[in-house]
């Protein structure tokens, strides 16, 4: 039983908080989820999923990253370049292992998304989930794997900009790795964001707006997500405390007044 909303309290504009509470929303999300036992059993089965599915993320990445920085940057062969090499080597590590845990895990566990999201609305208050039914089941897992999909694509086409930097010697890979994680902080923000947005049937402007407006606030929960993924056993539960905190994001917009109030009949009470 939750006692008290776990809406977080935002300010209606931005302010110097807004990356640090936006940080914080994974914290006020892992602690809902150990206390409510329906969030904890779907987040529990997520954790299992994803853990199967770094653990093979890792090892494919960890072989053919080599290969693909060889064929960007070839390895030099004096001692401070193969510092370098590591490092970049180190660095494209790090973002293709982000890409590919933002793209594996969501589309293998996209059926519990909406369930997870749904769950947390009806913990803060003044929403009730829709009935289950077959036909509606299969209509969300067809719609949250062709949203997961297209959202892939922005990430990726985002790296694919940036990939000239590559072609300035040594210094551009590291720009590279640098304004894509970057890049991939604010796309976590907007993928969790959006996720509670698509299903009350906010036009996509909407999301690209508090992106823009409350940008801080957004950075902090995508630098949250990011930070998140490199902390072993917590790393597993990242995909559904992700989820929680972004619904909760979400609610704490419209609470605020930064967001209007769904366009779907009957969705808030």
């Amino acid at each position: 039983m939750i006692r008290s909303s776990p809406v977080p309290d935002l300010p209606p504009r931005s302010s110097v908080s807004d990356f640090v509470q936006g940080v914080s929303l994974l914290g006020r999300a892992l602690g809902l989820i150990f206390r409510a036992p329906k969030l904890l059993a779907l987040s529990s089965l997520c954790a299992l999923v994803t853990l199967v599915s770094l653990v093979a993320l890792v090892w494919l990445i960890g072989h053919y990253t080599p290969q693909l920085v060889g064929v960007l940057f070839p390895r030099p062969e004096a001692w401070y370049g193969q510092v370098l090499w590591y490092l970049v080597l180190a660095l494209t590590f790090v973002v293709l292992l982000v890409v590919g845990v933002n793209t594996l895990p969501p589309l293998l566990l996209a059926p519990l998304m909406d369930p997870l999201s749904e769950t947390t609305e009806e913990l803060c208050g003044g929403y009730t989930s829709p009935p289950f039914t077959l036909g509606a089941f299969f209509r969300g897992l067809v719609t949250g794997v062709g949203h997961t999909l297209a959202r892939v694509f922005f990430l990726a086409l985002g790296l694919t900009v940036l990939l000239p930097l590559h072609l300035i010697p040594g210094l551009g890979s590291v720009l590279w790795t640098v304004l894509g994680s970057l890049w991939a902080m604010i796309w976590m923000a907007g993928e969790h964001l959006a996720a509670p947005m698509t299903r009350h049937l906010y036009p996509f402007a909407e999301v690209r707006r508090m992106l823009r407006e409350r940008r801080a606030l957004c950075l902090g929960l995508g630098a949250g997500i990011y930070l998140m993924l490199w902390v072993p056993v917590l790393n597993t539960f990242f995909l559904p405390v992700a989820v929680v905190a972004g619904t909760l994001l979400y609610r704490g917009l419209i609470a605020a007044g930064s967001l209007p109030p769904p366009p779907a009949p009957g969705a808030l009470k």
